[in-house]
């Protein structure tokens, strides 16, 4: 199973820049329990960089346990549910929140 680490270090491989071509956002995880940490992810008209901790202030905050996002990763859960049954949190610009898993590919299955 892959740990939360590597899927923030693999997530610019994941990353669709076409699709973020314009935009400009900050995204911050709080990611709980062990293995967590704080990640923040920077998008600047198609580039994306990560960063762990929080470094800057961010557009949208999501909070989700580690094993919850390694879940959402993986393709088996989906972050939709889990963002209504409140597995997930998402605080900020709602609407950048739901762009988000747009900008990245599928995990494969």
């Amino acid at each position: 199973m892959q740990a939360v680490r590597e899927i923030f270090e693999n997530m610019p491989a994941t990353f669709i820049q076409e699709k973020a071509v314009g935009l400009s956002a900050v995204v911050q995880f709080d990611v709980t329990g062990e293995g967590g940490g704080k990640w923040t992810v920077a998008i600047d008209d198609g580039r994306l960089s990560v960063l762990e901790g929080a470094p800057r202030p961010p557009q949208v905050t999501f909070t989700v346990s580690a094993a919850d996002y390694l879940e959402i990763s993986a393709g088996r859960l989906s972050g939709q549910l889990a963002f209504m049954t409140g597995r997930l949190k998402a605080v900020g610009d709602l609407r950048l929140a739901m762009k988000m898993q747009s900008l990245f590919r599928a995990p494969a299955r």
